[in-house]
């Protein structure tokens, strides 16, 4: 398992349609350990092969939620001052090949970041509920009804596979002030 660049904005490469994966092979495998090792480096919850240079039609997601059976952890992370919270569990998902088959007329919003525009966050609206279709490392088909933020997470990384980054969503005022935002952020990183 290796950690591998995320691509960010403006590389073209995050504008490359995703090819659907047609060998379920060991570099596939690879490919997946590799990303899981990337997101959670970032840290993330969701990522697409693109994000890593790979133009297939492969996520991972990882939403993390907090293990209420794990001991508390002691953290000193912000400012110096101790103070406890629940371990992450980690529930890894990969979907290969995904679709959607049944988005819900109605929406919902989610305040969206991600890996390839570091630091941005807005408001995305997207289908509150999806029915959502896709294979295994081993080529196996799956399906599921989905809501929340999986749901949210699983539209946000699909969107990659086409092309589209979240930002994209976004009026075209927000967007290059989101873009402007990042620039500023890089010149005083």
């Amino acid at each position: 398992m290796a950690i591998r660049e995320i691509i960010e904005v403006p590389d073209p490469r995050l504008k490359v349609i995703s090819e659907p994966v047609t060998k379920f092979d060991d570099e596939l495998k690879t490919l997946v350990a590799d990303m899981f090792e990337t997101m959670y480096d970032a840290p993330g919850i969701g990522l697409a092969a693109i994000q890593v240079g790979v133009p297939q039609r492969v996520l991972v997601i990882d939403l993390q939620p907090e293990d209420p059976d794990a001991e508390p952890e002691v953290c000193t992370a912000h400012g110096g001052h101790a103070h406890s919270h629940q371990p992450l569990k980690r529930e890894p998902r990969v979907f290969i090949n995904p679709e959607i088959l049944d988005p819900s007329d109605d929406f919902s919003v989610y305040s969206e970041g991600c890996l390839s525009v570091p630091e941005i966050y807005a408001d995305v609206e997207r289908p509150a509920r999806i029915r959502a279709r896709w294979q295994d490392l081993d080529g196996k088909v799956h399906e599921e009804e989905m809501d929340g933020l999986l749901a949210t997470c699983l539209q946000h990384e699909m969107d990659h596979l086409e092309g589209i980054l979240f930002i994209d969503h976004l009026s075209r005022l927000k967007r290059q002030m989101a873009l402007k935002k990042l620039d500023k952020l890089r010149k005083t990183a």
